[in-house]
């Protein structure tokens, strides 16, 4: 065998080991479904439209109401409107998911890059309240189970 031949043979191996890694993440999918509700003081506030917006992209949604969005390191902006009403707006830190460790070792460096670009590396709150005429910030809690209900900080 020719040193050609196995220099060859060496990367076609590499090749499929790098793609064979990279076909699926271990932390999940690059979108998530993110629930809205609109507050005034204490009662919720129906109709309001509300719109995310984050580097990969921008979602509308009625609240209240759910959407799906593409996960981002970014943080989440969501501003909702409704005639009558002051806007409310509510910046939503973006969350490293647990599975990451997992990832890193299972996974390696390319499993890590490509959760990472796609989003699939993070979380939000799956619920967000935006409460009208305020401004604040909202992030995922520490817990150990996979719901994650934000809690709303003043940001003033």
């Amino acid at each position: 065998m020719s040193i050609q031949t196995n220099v060859m043979t060496r990367v076609a191996i590499i090749a499929s080991a790098v793609l064979a890694t990279g076909c699926a993440s271990i932390t999940g999918s690059s979108d998530q479904t993110i629930s809205v509700e609109a507050r005034e003081s204490t009662r919720q506030v129906s109709g309001a439209l509300c719109e995310l917006d984050n580097d990969k992209g921008k979602w509308f949604v009625s609240a209240p109401g759910s959407t799906r969005i593409a996960r981002s390191n970014e943080d989440l902006i969501v501003t909702c409107k409704k005639d009558g009403l002051k806007p409310g707006i509510m910046t939503v830190e973006s969350s490293t998911k647990g599975s990451m460790a997992g990832n890193i070792l299972f996974g390696g460096i390319i499993g890590v890059i490509i959760d990472h670009n796609s989003g699939a590396a993070y979380e939000y709150p799956t619920l967000i309240q935006v409460l009208m005429g305020q401004s604040g910030g909202m992030r995922v809690p520490r817990q150990t189970d996979q719901t994650t209900t934000g809690t709303a900080t003043d940001w003033r």
